[in-house]
């Protein structure tokens, strides 16, 4: 690090003493800085950026040199000119390396987030990198996920989303990325991990967001994502009504799949009856759905569906007969529910091939 600094030292000294040169030349002669005295100082400011110099410190030593050379005398229009050339190029050469480096440093990022939401990912590699990014993966993080429109980090939105939250949460190592089309938030878990999923949710305009459950090291972050991705995907099936979601609140639903052989004989057994109803079984099925979403109060249910109190019955006491399973009793209720809800994860009675009689 000594070397380097020194090397830099050594190069700025050069570049005043040119710049001092060049500048009591003008002076004597009145003419414009040539162009390669101009690509110099562009590649001057070029180099200082790569060293993770600033401009004004550029700036600042180009004037002090200046001023040894002005010091006592009046300044030509000459003079003046050379010096704002002179800065015009600096900042140029300085500006240019600044976005490279930029890009590079994104493009870096992008590949981070990738490796990190990739369950195929090398483990130490990611831990090493990850405190570059700022991130400690030896903590838990959760991962919230929104519905997706084929979403790029470039578009507008993004980049929009990501100041704000950013803006307001900066400090809290949040990390916003883009997979397979869906906005991804990465954030620790902790005290203020519900303000940032909050505020995720609310920029989203509207999508649904499901969170996934707190996991800590490397393999933490794409554990919570794939929960959240699974249950986003899950819950859009379902048809839930709620924006902003937890993975944790729907575990049952892994379950339910789990065994799809046992899933789709209950929704059979228990459901296919309902296609000897006149108009078929879709009316029941939404008049079940709306009992269970009111917690089986008659008046609710009947609001939500738009029937009078005394249709609704009626419809309920059809599928009692037709399926033999009463929604007011508990352990009918509860078998009634669980056919229902699987009969939303696979999509019956519009995907009857396997499911109906």
């Amino acid at each position: 690090m000594a070397t380097v600094r020194a090397e830099s030292q050594e190069s700025a000294s050069h570049g005043q003493d040119a710049w001092t040169r060049t500048l009591e030349e003008v002076s004597h002669s009145g003419r414009r800085l040539r162009r390669e005295e101009l690509e110099a100082l562009r590649a001057y400011g070029d180099h200082a950026a790569e060293e993770g110099r600033g401009l004004a410190e550029l700036v600042d030593e180009r004037l002090v040199a200046t001023g040894r050379v002005w010091e006592g005398r009046p300044v030509e229009a000459a003079e003046m000119a050379a010096l704002r050339a002179a800065v015009a190029a600096l900042a140029a050469g300085h500006g240019l390396a600044y976005r490279e480096r930029l890009r590079r440093e994104e493009a870096g990022r992008r590949q981070f987030v990738a490796d990190l939401l990739s369950s195929r990912s090398d483990v130490g590699r990611l831990a090493e990198h990850a405190e570059r990014f700022g991130l400690n993966l030896a903590c838990a993080h959760v991962v919230a996920v929104a519905e997706g429109d084929g979403y790029g980090l470039d578009d507008p939105l993004v980049r929009g989303l990501e100041r704000q939250l950013l803006g307001r949460f900066g400090d809290q190592e949040v990390l916003l990325a883009v997979k397979h089309g869906r906005l991804v938030c990465i954030v620790p878990s902790g005290p203020g991990e519900e303000a940032v999923v909050k505020a995720f949710a609310e920029l989203t305009k509207g999508r649904r967001v499901v969170v996934g459950r707190p996991h800590s090291g490397p393999g933490g972050v794409v554990h919570s994502y794939e929960e959240a991705r699974s249950a986003l995907e899950q819950a859009g099936q379902l048809g839930l009504p709620e924006q902003l979601l937890r993975a944790a609140d729907l575990l049952v639903l892994p379950v339910l799949l789990r065994d799809r052989d046992a899933l789709e004989e209950l929704v059979r057994s228990v459901l296919g009856p309902l296609h000897k109803a006149r108009g078929g079984p879709r009316p029941l099925l939404e008049t079940l759905t709306a009992y269970a979403d009111s917690r089986y109060v008659t008046a609710e249910a009947a609001r939500r569906l738009g029937l009078s109190v005394r249709a609704l019955a009626y419809r309920i006491a059809h599928i009692v007969r037709l399926t033999g399973l009463d929604p007011d009793d508990a352990l009918q209720r509860y078998t009634l529910e669980t056919a229902v809800f699987g009969a939303r994860l696979l999509g019956w009675p519009d995907q009857p091939a396997s499911t109906s009689s």
